[in-house]
């Protein structure tokens, strides 16, 4: 059993229970949960018109810590390049709020958290969709005072997150930044994550998903999924350039099942990083809400109507080399917008880095990223600065 470390009761955690005014948080899937709580992450201050919030949304395996250390792992913010002083989204002039997803397993209520039962949710917790987050991600900001925010920001599932934000809030987003997105998922990311959610559940400890009451983890079939994962995030080419076929640094190579390649020994330090800071049952129910993603079902397939009515300015960011999320994926949603007389900025990004490419040093989509943002928020008359040091 792994030695992982959770985020239940740690007082390090910043938690709204985002039902204690609202009531009951009604899903998509026509389930409500009585209480749900959103653990979250604040930089920066809040203007005296409170018009100067930026949410970031994080992706798949990501959380609340985008811009500071997460005091529950240690581990380092996912997106220390973009959050802070003087960078793209500048904490001296933005309000930068960060959630835990509904559903993920950093604080924020999913199958980990204690049912009305007094038991794990386990796969008991109610189906989710992307919408489903956001409307949560919608609840807290509001219960802070807050009534429109500058601008919804994040990559891969965060960009999905921030497409609903523009649509859920139509007249309350002055600015829409989805980055390596997609408006739906393609089935070949439907399958991907289903080989990952059949390694978990085929794991014994899995427990049929009550793997917390019998004190187990199906830390051997997370850890699996994560590299079936991780391969998609990273483009051939830099695969190529960073290991090609290249063994590791030991003599003996009889026949085995030990790493003898250098990508083998890397994808297996992945999975096994990831199993102690993330739930399994998170995993199930997160993917399986990107899979369900499709802002056009509720429209004939026409994505065009998706967007009628959204008033926010959008830019669009894709990475060449991403096949995870490609390029044409973005463009659809561009062409989309336009037919729907949203007013769009589209970037392309040439990089051999792969999906991952918008976590990564890219200095071309930091300066565009800096561009908009800088642009937007004069032309929304937004204060250049309003404090001189960071403020978590």
């Amino acid at each position: 059993m792994s030695s992982v470390k959770t985020p239940q009761n740690a007082e390090q955690l910043r938690i709204a229970r985002i039902t204690d005014s609202g009531g009951p948080l009604l899903l998509a899937c026509g389930q409500s949960l009585d209480v749900v709580d959103i653990a979250y992450e604040t930089w920066g201050k809040l203007s005296p018109n409170k018009d100067n919030v930026v949410i970031v949304c994080h992706a798949l395996t990501g959380d609340q810590y985008a811009g500071g250390v997460n005091p529950i792992t240690d581990r380092p913010a996912w997106w220390p390049r973009m959050i802070g002083p003087g960078l793209p989204i500048d904490t001296n002039r933005f309000f930068v709020i960060a959630t835990n997803v509904l559903g993920g397993c950093m604080g924020s209520t999913g199958p980990a958290s204690i049912g009305p039962d007094g038991k794990a949710w386990g796969v008991r917790f109610p189906t989710l969709t992307i919408a489903d987050m956001v409307r949560a991600q919608i609840r807290l900001v509001e219960s802070l005072g807050i009534d429109r925010i500058f601008a919804a920001i994040g990559g891969s599932m965060g960009g999905m997150q921030v497409l609903e934000w523009a649509r859920q809030w139509k007249g309350r987003v002055a600015a829409a930044i989805p980055i390596a997105s997609a408006a739906r998922q393609s089935a070949q990311n439907i399958g991907f994550y289903e080989v990952g959610r059949q390694a978990i559940m085929a794991d014994p400890d899995w427990c049929e998903g009550a793997y917390l009451e019998a004190g187990k983890r199906p830390d051997r079939g997370l850890a699996v999924a994560r590299m079936a994962a991780h391969i998609t995030y990273v483009s051939e080419e830099a695969l190529k350039q960073k290991f090609d076929r290249r063994l590791q640094d030991r003599q003996d190579f009889t026949f085995g099942f030990d790493a003898d390649f250098q990508i083998e020994s890397y994808l297996r330090y992945q999975g096994a990083s990831f199993v102690d800071r993330f739930d399994a049952n998170s995993y199930l129910y997160i993917t399986r809400a990107m899979d369900y993603f499709d802002l056009s079902t509720e429209h004939e397939g026409q994505l065009t109507l998706a967007f009628d009515g959204v008033d926010a300015r959008f830019c669009v960011f894709s990475f060449s080399s991403d096949w995870h999320y490609t390029p044409e994926e973005s463009k659809a949603i561009v062409r989309a917008l336009n037919a729907a007389n949203v007013e769009v900025s589209y970037v392309t990004i040439e990089t051999s880095k792969g999906h991952d490419a918008f976590l990564l040093d890219e200095p071309e989509f930091e300066a565009a990223m800096t561009g908009f943002i800088n642009a937007t928020a004069d032309a929304c008359g937004l204060a250049a600065g309003l404090v001189d040091e960071h403020a978590g």
